[in-house]
């Protein structure tokens, strides 16, 4: 499977400025005769801590209904972020869209309590996989603070093959961006693809640094500026690894 991995400069709570960025883009990486296209944590807001102005209803969001739209005209999938309001509570998600249907809608666990994402947001408390309906291949996703949280991918890793990290991760703490990504990758024998916002957003500054890194932990992507970066995805090289190197059966669930 083709990837692309967006690095998206969102304008600062502008969803119809935001909303024709990633027209163009999707548009770009299907023209690239990609199978998917990833963005990055609140995709047409940015990381706000207004939930009650930008929030749409689990049940009937138009952010949904936008990347649905556009995966059926693009013939792509569509990886997302959006607030989601759920029983009067704000949820900060990441949504799959697979040929224009929602297959994969997943509550970020981990609030920032450190940027006061708590005070704001609830978490969620299901990890979710989901596997391809043509491919079978099983796919999980997590929201930039989670990275921080290896149990939880752990948990996904029991059956993904493919996990992607969609953030708004600042360029202060970037080293640990990379670290972490990698250390998954390695830990859970798992693609991992980490798609990063860029430019500024409510005080604070980011850089390009989406990246896709191999179960073995190598680092498949490049370094660039330029807002798509592709990549070819094997999954069944991390079967092979988990096969050669069943490192899960070593685990002491009984203990951690």
């Amino acid at each position: 499977m083709k990837f692309a991995l967006t690095q998206m400069d969102i304008s600062w709570e502008n969803p119809t400025e935001n909303q024709i960025i990633c027209r163009r883009l999707t548009k770009q990486a299907s023209n690239a005769g990609c199978d998917w296209i990833i963005f990055p944590e609140m995709t047409l807001t940015g990381f706000t801590m207004q939930p009650e102005n930008f929030h749409e209803d689990v049940n009937h969001a138009p952010t949904k209904t936008f990347f649905q739209t556009l995966s059926r005209e693009c013939n792509i999938n569509i990886a997302f972020g959006y607030i989601a309001l759920n029983d009067r509570k704000n949820y900060n998600h990441l949504v799959f869209v697979e040929k224009g249907e929602v297959i994969f809608e997943y509550a970020k666990i981990h609030p920032f309590s450190y940027g006061a994402e708590s005070e704001h947001y609830t978490g969620g408390n299901q990890v979710m996989t989901v596997s391809l309906s043509e491919s079978g291949i099983c796919l999980s996703g997590f929201i930039c603070y989670d990275l921080r949280f290896p149990e939880v991918f752990q948990q996904a890793s029991k059956e993904a093959t493919i996990i992607l990290v969609i953030a708004n991760w600042p360029t202060a703490r970037l080293s640990h961006w990379y670290a972490l990504l990698q250390a998954r990758a390695i830990e859970n024998q798992s693609f991992i693809l980490g798609v990063n916002r860029t430019g500024e957003g409510g005080g604070l500054q980011y850089a390009p640094s989406s990246v896709a890194f191999s179960p073995y932990g190598e680092r498949l992507t490049p370094e660039t500026t330029e807002e798509l970066l592709y990549v070819d995805i094997q999954s069944e090289l991390a079967k092979q690894y988990r096969a050669e190197f069943p490192l899960k059966k070593d685990r002491r669930e009984d203990l951690y």
